[in-house]
């Protein structure tokens, strides 16, 4: 979907969800149950008109079959079946697809999720690996999983997650939620920020470079590349002259070590690790997750 439609769809889905939302700052008690009542029938009587193009599309045998697929991929389209309660892919199905893609990056640092199951709109996780009880579980769900799950599957009631507080329940299914899919904008602000000027990070060295404000310090381990932020949580010196042997970063001031591959934790004494930043690596490109990094 072009840029521009993109936006011009976003545009209307709140300016109606903000006309929606005015409905309850009506005084006439009777007035607002009239206007949320005609929403509800107009909102049945598109879900209906949706249902009846689906199944005439279905009845066509496999080509048809194929072009339900094709609508159900559509950003905008998607969203509506979504909404409707009309996509083709199961609730668990979506959140299979969304945890396959986000696998990668859990993988770089030494974890991985398992799907437990779904109930009653409710997906219980389980996350495995060093990302299990270490302490970036939470923002590693946050950015590396929820995110994912929440644009694939905006109909999830619930998300539980082992050994990580869940998230509150939505319960409902804002219009807002069926934006497009890859949309990247969250209330105005950039969900991944590209990381510009950085030539290459290679291995062996650490790399410092600037990302807006903040300073981040880069380390590459194989194929992989992993970002933190840059103090040494044991003496608070920057880690810019640390000395890095395969994935273990050592902090030229105080001599405590930290393995980078496994989300920074510490490999000597009790105490806080280093603060991974989540990031992806898109055709040759680093993005970063935008609030960690003004975090």
């Amino acid at each position: 979907m072009p840029i521009v439609k993109k936006k011009e769809f976003e545009r209307r889905l709140q300016s109606v969800e903000s006309l929606i939302g005015e409905l309850d700052t009506l005084e006439d008690a009777a007035a607002r149950g009239t206007a949320a009542a005609a929403v509800q029938a107009l909102l049945e009587l598109h879900g209906d008109a949706l249902n009846r193009l689906l199944e005439v599309v279905a009845e066509k045998g496999p080509p048809g079959e194929m072009i339900i697929g094709e609508l159900a991929a559509d950003e905008m389209v998607g969203g509506l079946l979504i909404l409707h309660g009309l996509h083709p892919v199961t609730l668990e199905d979506r959140i299979r697809g969304a945890l396959t893609r986000v696998r990668p990056y859990l993988g770089s640092h030494g974890g991985n999720v398992e799907l437990l199951g779904v109930t009653d709109g409710v997906a219980r996780l389980r996350l495995e690996g060093s990302c299990h009880g270490c302490a970036s579980s939470t923002l590693t769900l946050k950015y590396a999983i929820e995110r994912e799950i929440a644009q694939a599957a905006p109909d999830l009631v619930d998300l539980v997650v082992d050994g990580v507080t869940p998230p509150p329940s939505q319960g409902f299914i804002p219009l807002t939620q069926i934006k497009p899919m890859n949309s990247a904008s969250t209330a105005g602000t950039d969900v991944w920020k590209t990381v510009t000027g950085l030539d290459s990070v290679v291995g062996d060295r650490v790399t410092m470079h600037s990302v807006g404000d903040a300073r981040v310090l880069f380390c590459r381990v194989g194929s992989a590349t992993y970002a933190y932020r840059e103090g040494c949580p044991e003496c608070g010196v920057s880690l810019q002259d640390g000395t890095l042997k395969g994935e273990v970063l050592t902090c030229s001031a105080c001599g405590q070590s930290y393995d980078v591959k496994h989300a920074g934790r510490r490999l000597e004494g009790a105490g806080a690790g280093m603060t991974p930043i989540p990031l992806l690596e898109e055709a040759g490109h680093l993005k970063l997750a935008a609030a960690a990094v003004a975090g």
